[in-house]
């Protein structure tokens, strides 16, 4: 088969599946020689499972075209913190290095059952913890615009595999942006959609909703139609939403165009690298030529660094605190410094907080009243060295931790926003940068029409896949 199918959208090689004239195999075959050639420059990819995927494959073929759900066969990569069954997971950790799950997760077999056929798994930092995508297992992941940067994280695997024509799509998670992050720094598009949007497996609690899983992309309709496949509610997701009348995609598609558009460079909270805010500024400005009103504001989120802080500090206590007791000297220090900080925490501070969240996200709704969309800078800096192990400081301001760099995306997780990341614009040199478009609660189908409104402006479709720039 052709190399010249990775270039093609992943809308346009579901169209050819179902047409008969490519097979799920032939796009495997395609993949295999792709990922041979181009992976070892970036490592993006660092478990693959192309003969599991082949049987799966064959089954899928073994149904009418018309009867092999939304992907029609299309191959997808899962990211290395979700279960594939008989496929490793380790999570980015030597605790897990030689974990082989007996059941997927029942996000990935309702994309299964969707017509996606797993052939690997994306690299991650550590349990995710970190905008940083390297580990102890795998190494680190190379940004293909830049082999000597960053590809950001934690879903750097996933953003890096499509940058680079190893995938059509991808599957990411997001907490403080771990979808958004890689999405900007690498090119691509990436979307954290609303609590409830994606059903998964709950683990350790049914109300953990600081993370979410989402579709990532290369344009925004290809990214619409992989959360249409992701969609709809479970039972065995209590949190999960019913699928949309309206698929993602017709959103994507529809002529309708927002009227009233707000800019904010920083949320009031951030420092903010003067390229990146100028890039990102002129891009939501251009929302005039569709006529939209462009104002700058945003709703008052001052609190967002001491919640996000109490919430994730939180979360990684209760879910790893007892790798700390017994697995201590193989955990990275962030993540050591995460559960502990979590341990620390008294019912006082985790009211506050809960009490804090509940409030961003009611001003959020507000502002949403007024505003159908709100643009900021995806990330406060271009792609920065792959051996720095986070963004220590920006604009002469020196953070307090190793994620206080993300705010500007974790912002928007804390008030329950659906957010997408695009590609808006290149620093000076070369580097990507990306643009957050959010909506409010649930309205994620207004993100994704008003995100391909400004994809059309800006006419970055097609910018990626890309051959590795090795430096």
């Amino acid at each position: 088969m052709s190399q010249d199918l990775i270039r093609e959208t992943a809308c346009t090689v579901v169209d050819i599946l179902r047409s008969g004239d490519v097979s799920p195999l032939e796009l495997l075959e395609v993949l295999e020689k792709r990922v041979k050639d181009v992976d070892g420059k970036v490592n993006a990819l660092p478990i693959l499972c192309f003969d599991r995927a082949r049987t799966h494959a064959k089954a899928l073929m073994q149904k009418p075209a018309g009867a092999r759900g939304l992907l029609a066969g299309l191959p997808v990569p899962i990211k290395d913190l979700t279960d594939v069954a008989g496929v490793l997971n380790t999570q980015g950790s030597p605790i897990f290095k030689d974990n082989i799950p007996a059941k997927s997760d029942l996000m990935v077999e309702n994309l299964e059952a969707n017509g996606a056929v797993v052939y690997a798994k994306s690299n991650t930092p550590e349990f995710g913890a970190g905008a940083n995508t390297f580990n102890d297992v795998f190494g680190a992941t190379l940004n293909p615009w830049d082999t000597t940067k960053s590809a950001a994280g934690s879903s750097g695997g996933a953003a890096v595999a499509l940058a680079t024509g190893m995938a059509w799509l991808a599957e990411g998670s997001d907490m403080g942006g771990s979808l958004r992050s890689p999405a900007a720094f690498c090119g691509v598009v990436g979307m954290r959609p609303s609590i409830g949007r994606v059903a998964h497996t709950p683990k350790s609690a049914i109300n953990r909703n600081l993370g979410v899983v989402g579709p990532m992309a290369r344009n925004v309709e290809d990214l619409a139609l992989l959360l249409d496949a992701m969609s709809g509610d479970y039972a065995e997701d209590p949190l999960s939403l019913p699928a949309p009348t309206t698929s993602f995609l017709s959103a994507a598609q529809s002529p309708k165009k927002p009227k009233r558009i707000a800019y904010s460079p920083d949320l009031g909270i951030t420092p903010v690298d003067p390229e990146v805010k100028a890039i990102t500024r002129k891009a939501a400005e251009r929302f005039a030529e569709a006529g939209a009103i462009v104002e700058e504001a945003h709703p008052d989120w001052r609190e967002a660094h001491e919640c996000f802080h109490v919430l994730r500090a939180f979360d990684f206590a209760m879910t790893k605190a007892n790798l700390l007791r017994t697995k201590r000297d193989l955990l990275k220090p962030e993540v050591i410094w995460n559960i502990e900080e979590g341990l620390k925490l008294t019912v006082d501070q985790l009211a506050r907080a809960e009490a804090q969240r509940v409030g961003m996200t009611a001003r959020a709704i507000e502002f949403f009243k007024t505003y159908d969309l709100l643009l900021t800078p995806t990330t406060i800096v271009p792609p920065f060295p792959i051996e720095h192990r986070y963004v220590a400081e920006c604009g002469g301001k020196r953070f307090e931790n190793y994620i206080q760099w993300l705010g500007i995306v974790y912002a928007i997780t804390l008030a329950c926003c659906p957010s997408l990341s695009l590609p808006c614009g290149f620093t000076a040199s070369g580097l990507p940068v990306g643009v957050q478009v959010v909506g409010a609660p649930r309205a994620d189908a207004k993100v994704i029409a008003g995100a391909k409104v400004l994809e059309d402006i800006l006419g970055v479709r097609g910018q990626t896949p890309i051959d590795p720039r090795v430096k």
